[in-house]
C-alpha cells in the first residue's frame, strides 16, 4: 500500500529530473532511443533521421533518474550494484543505467516502446520490404512456420515482431498466444494471449517451461539471448509450430551460428538437427545510413550430412533501401 501511494510522487520526481525536453521525446512516437553519455551529454535517434545531439544533463539529476528507476524496480543503484536494468515506470521502456565506478559519470540508454504498431503494407510503401517478401512471410505465418528474425541493434526487429504477430492475430485469431520477455516491447492485438516476464528469480529457461503448461497454440519469444534457446527449439520441435523469435545476427545465415552458441550453453552436443528441424524461416532486417530494410529471407529446410538446408527466397539485390 505505501508503495502504491508513494508510486505518483516517484513518477513527479522522474519527471523533474528527465526535464520537459526528455519527457516530450517520450510521447514522440518518431523517437527511438534517448542516450545519456557520461561526459553529460544527451542524444535521441528518431525514425528516418538518425542520432542527434540534443543538450546536456547534469550529473546529480542523472543520478536522480537511475535511482528513481531503481526505487520502481524495488532494487538500488550504488558502487555494488551500478547497473539498473527494466522498465522505466514512465510508459514501460527499456532503461539501462550506469553507475560509477564503472563509468565516469552516470549514464543511461532509454529504447522507447513503440506506439504504434507498423503493418506489413506499411513496411513495402516506405520500401523496407518488398511485395514478394511481405507475401512469404504472409504465406509462412499461414503454413504455420517458425520465424526468427535476426538483426543488428537498433535493426527494427521488435518492431518487425509486432508486424508478423498482427498477422498472426488475423490469420489465426482463435489461437492462444504465449508471450516471453524480458521487457515488455511485444504488441500483440489477439484475444487469447498470456504475456510473461523474466525477473531476478525467474530466467526465460524456466519461463519457457511453464509455458509449455499452459496451452499454447503459438509461442513468441522477444529476444533469445541464452541457453534458453535450446527449450525454446524443443517447444517449436513438439507440436507448437508456428512461433516467432527475434535473436542478435547480423545475417540470415549468421542467425544459425548465434543460435548453435545459444544452444551451446547448456548442452554439449551440438544442436545442428534441432535448430534445422525447429526453424523454418530466418527473416534479416538490417539498419542502413539510408534507412532500415528487409535484407534476406532464408528458407531452413533442415540439418543433413554436416549442413543446413536452406533456400534464400529474395536474393538481397531485390531488397529496397529508403
Amino acid at each position: 500500500m505505501t508503495q502504491l501511494r508513494s508510486h505518483p510522487r516517484l513518477i513527479r520526481k522522474l519527471q523533474e529530473a528527465l526535464g520537459d525536453q526528455l519527457c516530450v521525446a517520450l510521447d514522440d512516437a518518431s523517437v527511438v532511443e534517448i542516450m545519456l553519455n557520461p561526459d553529460g551529454r544527451l542524444f535521441i535517434e528518431r525514425l528516418g533521421h538518425g542520432i542527434a545531439a540534443t543538450g546536456e544533463m547534469t550529473a546529480a539529476a542523472a543520478e536522480i533518474v537511475i535511482g528513481s528507476v531503481a526505487h520502481a524496480l524495488n532494487s538500488e543503484a550504488d558502487d555494488e550494484q551500478p547497473i539498473i536494468s527494466g522498465e522505466l515506470p514512465i510508459g514501460g521502456h527499456r532503461f539501462e543505467g550506469l553507475l560509477p565506478p564503472i563509468v565516469k559519470a552516470p549514464a543511461f540508454t532509454i529504447r522507447r516502446r513503440a506506439s504504434r504498431l507498423i503493418p506489413l503494407d506499411d513496411y513495402v510503401k516506405s520500401r523496407v520490404m518488398t511485395e514478394r517478401q511481405a507475401g512469404i512471410i504472409r504465406n509462412a505465418v499461414a503454413s504455420r512456420l517458425n520465424i526468427v528474425i535476426s538483426g543488428g541493434t537498433g535493426s527494427g526487429k521488435t518492431t518487425l515482431a509486432n508486424a508478423i504477430i498482427a498477422e498472426i492475430s488475423e490469420a489465426a485469431p482463435d489461437d492462444r498466444i504465449l508471450i516471453l520477455e524480458d521487457t515488455a516491447e511485444i504488441q500483440c492485438p489477439a484475444d487469447n494471449i498470456v504475456a510473461l516476464h523474466t525477473s531476478d528469480t525467474v530466467d526465460m529457461a524456466r519461463l519457457l517451461k511453464s509455458t509449455m503448461r499452459l496451452r499454447p497454440d503459438r509461442i513468441i519469444v522477444g529476444e533469445v539471448r541464452d541457453g534458453a534457446a535450446l527449450t525454446l527449439l524443443k517447444a517449436w520441435n513438439t507440436g507448437h509450430p508456428g512461433g516467432v523469435a527475434t535473436v542478435h545476427a547480423n545475417t540470415a545465415e549468421s542467425a544459425l551460428r548465434r543460435l548453435e552458441q545459444l544452444t551451446a550453453e547448456v548442452s554439449q552436443q551440438p544442436m545442428r538437427e534441432v535448430i534445422g528441424e525447429a526453424v523454418d524461416l530466418i527473416v534479416s532486417i538490417e539498419r542502413t545510413t539510408r534507412g532500415r530494410v528487409l535484407r534476406d529471407i532464408l528458407h531452413v529446410e533442415g540439418f543433413v550430412n554436416g549442413r543446413y538446408q536452406t533456400e534464400s527466397y529474395v536474393p538481397k539485390e531485390e531488397a529496397d533501401v529508403v
